[in-house]
Parts: C-alpha cells; structure tokens; sequence
C-alpha cells in the first residue's frame, strides 16, 4: 500500500515569499502525522491564482524558491513531493506542476490551458503530464487546475497507462455579495461550483481506473474583476481536497468547511481498470451557460493581455536571465541551476 497525504492551505495572494514559509510549515506538520509515501499540496502554492494586478510579478525562475523547497523536502523528508507554481521558462510563464522525488530526480508538467483569468499571467504547455516515478514504482498522471475537468485529460492520461493520478487545484468561486440580481445568479454558481468540485476527483479515478490524489486551496480572498475595473471580486477558495480509490470512493476529504489541514490515506497502486467511458464533450461536470461565457470571455481577453504586455516586456520577470529546466532531470540533479536559453 501506498499512503499519500493532501494538504489544504489558506494561502495569500500575491505574497509568494510568506505562502512558501507556510507551505513548509504545513509539509512538515502533514509528514509527522500521517509519514507518507507521497504528499500534495495544490498548483499555486506559491500564490493564488486570481484575477489581481499583483500576479504580474508572481512567477518565479523554474529552478527558483518553489522548485527548491519542493525538491529540499522530498530529499530531507525522504517522500515524494508533488505542488505547482508559475514558473518562467525561457521567454514566458507558465503553471508548472512539480513532482519531486527523495533522490533528486523531478518532473515537471506545465498545464495545457490557463484557465480563463489565469491567461493574463501565463501560457499553455504541451507535455503530456505522464511520467515515471521510480520511487513508487509507478507511472503517474499529473493533473493541475481545470485540467481535473476536461475530458481530454483523462483521455490522455489513460492513454499513456498511468496507474496513479496527482495533482492539484486553484478553484476560486463567484462572488456571494454582489448586489441585486447578481447576488442570486453568483449564488447559484457558487453551489454548482461547489458540487461539481466535490464529485471531480471521484469521476477522474472512475474514467482513469486508477487511485486519485488532488489537494485543493481553502479559504477567503479579493481578486479584481476581469473587464470591470475597480470592481472588487470578494470569494473563496472551495476546497475539495480529496484522496479517492480507483473505484470513485472518497478515502479521505477536506472540504471549505474543514478550513485549512491535512489527510491522509492508502492506495494500492495497480494496473487500470477504467469503470466509466471518458465522454466525448469538452467537460466532464456540466458547465453552466455562465461559466462557459466566462471560460471564452476570459481566455480571449486574458490571452490578449499576456500577448500585449510581452511584447512590450511589461514583466517584471522579463528583465531577469532566461533560463530553463528540462521536464525530465534524473536523479541526483534536482539541485541544479536552470539552463540558459537564448
């Protein structure tokens, strides 16, 4: 059996250096309670992901603090080590996850498509997020964000015979206090959001046939509202951290309620047995009609935002070195530097 623990932070936003500090702090205490043989935290852990000027200047080298204090805890707390960041590699960002193993050896899997805001900050990767890690013995399926939603994801980590999947969730909600009329539209999304978090990692393992681990940020934050400037977007974080078997069956769960924590729980990893068909739409939960025009709206407005200021090096990142790390770095080399490109 293999025994893996989520954690759920309260993260703030924009403040990289301090949700790092914290991060570790809930490493640690996560790795004396439960001493597991993989620990998650989400994709952002370094900051969350919303909409707010202040994430323009959130990426960070690839081989930078997040990449080093994943990959120094994997090594010291001998376990495998799996969280996500925005990561500069080469000439743009992108949201890396990164599994790190107590050897050095690390993976790294950039998601497919930003999700709606997040466009404004980074672009997509291509690789297809299954990897090898020897440490368990396994090959892996790395999810990050509404990757866990698309159907296309589960196909393709099916495809690629992976017998665990891990990874990580930033899923902040609409706002619950806006006025009049809004206020029951952005309720109602937020339940539905909220239901369909909840049942995500269940029909991920059910599609892939194969244990599932997916950790969740918890907690309140204020964003910005995308094209409505000055307009705050006051929300929550959902949660939903999750340990599931291959079956669908929740082993262990944290949900907004629960706040900030960890679980653990033992898996046995084996060969897949897909239980459900991997549909043939674009999601797997039932998006509404909002949420779909949001998803368009957002990613084209977003992806014009992140084109424009690049071209005109509006980064801050952008005055740094180039450089960049491989997908694949073997064991023994996690602690080196990136690699400069032109």
């Amino acid at each position: 059996m293999t025994r893996i623990a989520v954690i759920q932070p309260a993260l703030a936003l924009g403040e990289v250096e301090a949700n790092l500090a914290r991060i570790e702090d809930l490493i640690r205490d996560a790795h004396r309670e439960h001493h597991p043989d993989v620990l998650l935290v989400p994709e952002g852990c370094s900051s969350p992901n919303v909409y707010a000027r202040v994430l323009n200047g959130g990426p960070r080298p690839v081989d930078g603090q997040p990449f080093q204090l994943l990959t120094r805890l994997a090594r010291e707390l001998d376990c495998v080590i799996g969280g996500g960041f925005l990561a500069v590699r080469g000439k743009h960002a992108y949201g890396t996850y990164v599994l790190a193993e107590p050897d050095g050896a690390a993976h790294l899997h950039d998601k497919d498509i930003p999700t709606a805001w997040e466009q404004n900050y980074y672009r997509g990767g291509d690789d297809d997020g299954v990897i090898r890690c020897e440490t368990l013995g396994a090959t892996v399926g790395l999810m990050s964000g509404w990757e866990w939603a698309r159907n296309r994801t589960s196909a393709r980590v099916r495809a690629g015979g992976a017998q665990l999947v891990l990874g990580g969730m930033c899923w902040p909600s609409m706002p619950t206090n806006w006025p009049g009329p809004l206020r029951w539209l952005t309720k109602r999304e937020h339940a539905l959001w909220r239901e369909q978090s909840r049942a995500l990692p269940g029909q991920v393992a059910r599609m892939t046939g194969v244990p599932v681990a997916h950790a969740a940020h918890v907690g309140p934050i204020t964003g910005e509202t995308p094209m409505g400037p000055g307009i705050p977007w006051p929300t929550e974080m959902i949660g939903e951290s999750q340990i599931c078997d291959r079956d669908g069956t929740i082993l262990a769960r944290l949900t907004v309620e629960d706040g900030e924590g960890h679980v653990s729980a033992d898996v046995e990893i084996r060969s897949p047995q897909p239980l459900d068909p991997i549909g043939d739409r674009y999601w797997v939960p039932k998006m509404s009609l909002v949420t779909h025009a949001a998803w368009h709206g957002m990613n084209t407005h977003g992806a014009l935002k992140y084109k424009v200021r690049h071209a005109r090096r509006g980064f801050p990142w952008q005055q740094w070195p180039a450089g960049d790390l491989p997908d694949e770095i073997p064991a023994g080399d996690a602690a080196a530097g990136a690699v400069a490109t032109s």
